[in-house]
């Protein structure tokens, strides 16, 4: 449930209302806004909202029947801004992250790093641990390429998301990594959801391949549930009966997230077509329905990539269209800083 607290509230009246609140088994959630305080009630027993209502300073008590309290617009009416050297996702912001799939070598990296510093980009992208269907598939170079990624990160001063496996893995996203990225098999592991709850770094959360919206919503209350209130929504396609492209990248769920939800939703083109040539046209199609940023992969030799090096830019592909996103994005009142 959410507790509305009057305007001009005091604090000890929402001191009294957390500390009844959590007498009775809730974790309280303080969100505080322009006008009103929201305190949001989670777990716990059932209890008389009547008797919250009496308390001191609260204006009324809102029940939610959806499962997911604290991602809801409900609890949190203004749009959840996240800031990472520089780069803002959320309200009226776009967002941009790029580079290579997988972290492949020193010099690799090096190039991307450079190429995508000179353009503009703040946030480099690279995985080190690589999920990947076929077992004999390349699985990343592991801790090595946590080192090389953040080594050419500090070189042209950019912020690094990787993505993380398992949770022993945690240390290691904790000393080089500035934004931990959970992957589509991955989004409801929810051991793995609650422990790096507790990290404070912001997380991009990935839709899993045949997730619902609200299952999406649900697994990133897990997130907030543990005390983490930087997560990012990354939409990079489902499955379904079609085989043209990769996925199936599906630009409905950015208004309708946006409805649901404050949290920032960005698109992943790459993964969500699979393909190299249909990266502008969804990048221009996710600013348009209202996205808060791209995570778009770029590869210096997209030709010779160990993988997914058919949805991969090259930096000149990439800079045409971070150019003409530039653009765009004014005229969807949205802003590319």
């Amino acid at each position: 449930m959410l507790i509305v607290m009057k305007h001009g509230a005091s604090q000890k009246n929402e001191d009294k209302v957390v500390e009844y609140i959590k007498t009775r088994g809730f974790q309280a959630h303080i969100s505080k806004g322009d006008v009103h305080t929201v305190i949001g009630a989670v777990g716990g027993k059932i209890i008389d909202p009547r008797d919250i209502e009496l308390l001191d300073g609260v204006k009324e008590v809102i029940k939610i029947t959806s499962s997911y309290k604290l991602v809801s617009r409900v609890f949190q009416k203004k749009d959840t801004i996240i800031e990472i050297n520089g780069e803002k996702f959320g309200g009226k912001n776009i967002g941009i992250i790029a580079g290579p799939c997988t972290i492949e070598s020193e010099e690799q990296i090096m190039e991307c790093a450079k190429a995508l510093s000179k353009m503009g980009v703040k946030i480099i992208r690279g995985g080190a641990f690589k999920p990947r269907t076929s077992p004999y598939a390349f699985q990343g170079l592991g801790e090595e390429g946590l080192i090389l990624i953040r080594k050419a990160a500090d070189k042209y001063n950019l912020a690094v998301t990787s993505e993380i496996m398992e949770i022993s893995q945690i240390p290691l996203f904790e000393k080089y990594v500035d934004i931990l990225q959970i992957g589509a098999r991955n989004m409801q592991n929810f051991n793995l959801l609650k422990e790096v709850s507790h990290v404070k770094k912001p997380i991009i959360l990935k839709r899993g391949l045949s997730a619902t919206i609200e299952e999406w919503l649900m697994a990133a209350e897990y997130l907030m549930a543990g005390g983490n209130r930087e997560i990012i929504l990354c939409e990079r396609g489902i499955r379904t009966f079609e085989t043209t492209t990769r996925n199936t990248l599906d630009l409905c769920a950015i208004p309708v997230v946006k409805k649901l939800s404050h949290l920032p939703i960005i698109i992943d083109p790459s993964h969500g077509t699979g393909l190299r040539d249909k990266i502008y046209p969804m990048s221009m199609a996710s600013v348009a329905a209202g996205c808060d940023g791209l995570i778009i992969e770029v590869h210096n030799n997209p030709e010779r990539a160990i993988c997914d090096g058919a949805q991969s830019l090259y930096p000149k592909q990439f800079k045409e269209l971070y150019d003409k996103l530039k653009v765009l994005a004014p005229v969807c009142d949205k802003v590319i800083s």
